[in-house]
């Protein structure tokens, strides 16, 4: 069920509307937009009927949400989530690019990237410290310690961290160094986990899991949503399908233009996993991009050969050079401005200086 407000509605009327809710027995959720503020009635709503609001001063309608997701959907909220992550603003209509090595392998090799993904124009820092893999064999990644390196490199370039977590315990070691916080595609229905993501002040990149249907997707963001956090990023790094000969995943783009239709949160494509070759991510993130999606997050090494994980995937620095030109020029066909390392600086020096004024 959800709540529309009229426009010039006080505190005081929807104060009335909130007390009422939870007199019957639900949770109320506003979301105060720049048009338009809506309360999403989450809890029991069969049990409440649009009468039950009759008389109430300050509301324009009462509608019925037939979606099992209430907090994601978009009659939740009219206009487009936005999150801010440093200097970078996500979903308010430019693209930006997240990229970084797999995995942080020591600490010459992810300051060596980390720098070179900056000079690219990449805004934010990706990088694996804590590694979910099929085989216990594997690299499983450097830990505590990964963290640490990744915390240096957000210092030496100011690029803000997107790392992954896979459980409550790394969640509480990754607070103090990572900006945005990675749900991987195995940990998309760690339940638990969700949970506590759900009262952290932290934007969570949600990645798709890999037989997940849409629907399941969001109800995962509506986890971390409805225990309070409403800094959710959808991410879609491909599916399982019958053949992956010639790719490593099947990168659903259909589900970008499907997700603008059904939430209001921010959209995000990872051709690496998508597809699981180089040759592949650059064309995909363009289709990504073009498909609408806010931003990219690709995986970048400059010695893909000696990489401890996913090497085949990992863009070279020249390829994200030429990747980065691509993009600006497709932006400008689009008309969508392409945030860079360099442009997220000015705007957030403006912003202070305007700030000041």
């Amino acid at each position: 069920m959800i709540i529309v407000m009229k426009k010039g509605f006080d505190e005081n009327q929807l104060r009335k509307v909130l007390e009422r809710i939870v007199e019957l027995g639900a949770n109320p959720f506003p979301v105060s937009g720049r048009e338009q503020t809506t309360i999403s009635v989450v809890g029991p709503t069969h049990e409440i009927e649009e009468r039950a609001f009759l008389g109430f001063e300050g509301i324009e309608k009462v509608v019925r949400v037939s979606k099992p997701y209430k907090l994601a959907a978009r009659l939740a909220q009219a206009q487009p989530t936005q999150i801010k992550v440093g200097e970078c603003d996500i979903g308010d209509g430019s693209f930006l690019v997240m990229a970084g090595p797999c995995s942080v392998e020591s600490e010459e090799q992810t300051l060596r990237i980390a720098h070179a993904v900056k000079k690219a124009g990449a805004t934010m820092l990706r990088g694996g410290a804590f590694k979910p893999r099929s085989s216990p064999y594997s690299f499983q990644g450097m830990g505590a310690e990964g963290l640490k390196i990744l915390k240096q490199a957000k210092e030496e370039t100011g690029l803000p961290i997107v790392s992954e977590v896979m459980d409550i315990q790394q969640l509480e070691l990754a607070l103090d160094v990572v900006d945005m916080l990675q749900i991987g595609a195995r940990n998309m229905q760690n339940f638990a986990l969700l949970k506590e993501l759900g009262k952290v002040n932290k934007p969570i990149l949600l990645k798709r899991g890999m037989s997940a249907t849409v629907e399941e997707w969001l109800m995962s963001a509506e986890y971390i949503m409805a225990g309070g956090n409403s800094q959710v990023l959808l991410c879609e790094r491909g599916i399982r399908s019958f053949d992956n000969q010639f790719a490593r995943n099947s990168l659903d783009l259909n589900v970008v233009p499907i997700l603008r239709e059904l939430t209001h949160l921010p959209v995000v494509v990872d051709p690496s996993h998508g597809t699981g070759y180089r040759h592949l991510v650059s064309p995909m993130a363009l289709a990504g991009m073009a498909a609408g999606a806010d931003a990219l997050i690709v995986e970048v090494h400059d010695r893909p050969s000696e990489a401890l994980s996913d090497g085949p995937q990992a863009l070279l620095p020249t390829d994200l050079d030429q990747l980065m030109l691509k993009l600006s020029q497709m932006g400008d066909i689009l008309g969508k401005r392409v945030q860079t390392s360099q442009t997220a600086k000015q705007n957030s020096e403006g912003a202070k200086q305007n700030k000041v004024a």
